[in-house]
């Protein structure tokens, strides 16, 4: 079987020969390694060339992640494909585990992992293991953010063709944005419990940290996106409508430490709307108490000179 794996790059010349090296060195599996520079500045590109016959290597120009990602869909010959973003890596065995867990992905369409999330600070690196709950159906882990990083799955290639590749202008969210299309499609998903794919956080001005302002919104048109779907559907249950709500309450919360007065409207509009629930990590009971009793600026307004002794 046939393994395509696609890395976008822009200037990630840091990352990018650990990523290229990670890929090649997967086993058990036949491989073409497609790297698409998305227009990077510095060294990344040659460092790309200098591995020669082993990787394909396209230049993109500066289109975005998901336009390279694309290109990356254009060019396979393989029969899945494996994404890695540039300033990631795989274990060694990742992609044959995968394929050995779902007994070679006959019933699948996307075969999906938790991840290693790799943290790195100036002094030190540390390593965990992403949240999964494979036994809640596949809906309820996508509003969980639980469906993971994009090193974390195996697509099959025609399925995503089929529905059409990767949203290109898609500014943030974009694999969660994928996902949610592939599962409004009747993609068929399988978890395989083994991680495998390092997603690395290192930086704040990823597409997913730089602006979380942004990720809210886009997060929460993608949620009733997902809302629309389900209840035209039937689909619609009490978890799936706790867990949105839930999540909700945690984007408020981020929202009222950049903006108060816009994060107030933000949790009235979830709420009118019955979709806000304060649970979870996000709502300890001393904050429930003053969230009931005053309103949820009142509560962010504590909640902020509390932070600031």
């Amino acid at each position: 079987m046939k393994i395509t794996i696609g890395i976008p790059c822009f200037n990630a010349e840091r990352w990018i020969a650990q990523a290229i090296r990670s890929a090649l060195d997967q086993r058990d599996v036949e491989l073409e390694v497609i790297v698409v520079d998305d227009g990077s500045t510095d060294g990344s590109l040659s460092i790309a060339k200098n591995f020669g016959a082993r990787v394909k290597v396209i230049e993109g120009g500066r289109n975005g992640a998901n336009h390279a990602r694309n290109l990356v869909l254009q060019n396979a010959t393989g029969e899945w494909v494996q994404y890695l973003d540039a300033d990631d890596c795989l274990d060694p065995a990742k992609v044959i585990t995968q394929l050995r867990e779902s007994d070679g992905g006959r019933d699948a369409d996307v075969l999906y992992s938790p991840v290693w999330i790799e943290t790195w600070t100036a002094a030190s690196s540390s390593r965990v293991t992403s949240e999964s709950s494979p036994d809640a159906d596949i809906f309820t882990q996508w509003i969980r953010w639980q469906i993971p990083q994009t090193g974390g799955c195996l697509w099959r290639r025609e399925a995503l063709v089929r529905i059409g590749g990767w949203k290109e202008g898609q500014p943030c969210c974009q694999e969660h944005e994928l996902y949610l299309r592939a599962l409004v499609a009747g993609l068929r998903f399988q978890f395989t419990p083994t991680p495998g794919a390092v997603y690395r956080i290192w930086s704040e001005e990823t597409l997913c940290r730089k602006d979380p302002l942004l990720v809210i919104r886009i997060r929460t048109g993608l949620f009733d996106t997902l809302l629309a779907h389900l209840t035209e559907n039937n689909l619609l249950t009490e978890t799936h409508r706790r867990e949105l709500g839930r999540a909700c309450f945690e984007m408020a919360r981020t929202f009222a430490k950049h903006d108060l007065a816009g994060a107030a409207a933000y949790h009235a509009e979830r709420k009118a709307k019955g979709l806000l629930r304060a649970t979870g990590p996000a709502a300890p009971l001393s904050y429930r108490v003053i969230h009931s009793l005053l309103g949820f600026a009142a509560a962010e307004k504590i909640a902020r000179r509390m932070r600031a002794k």
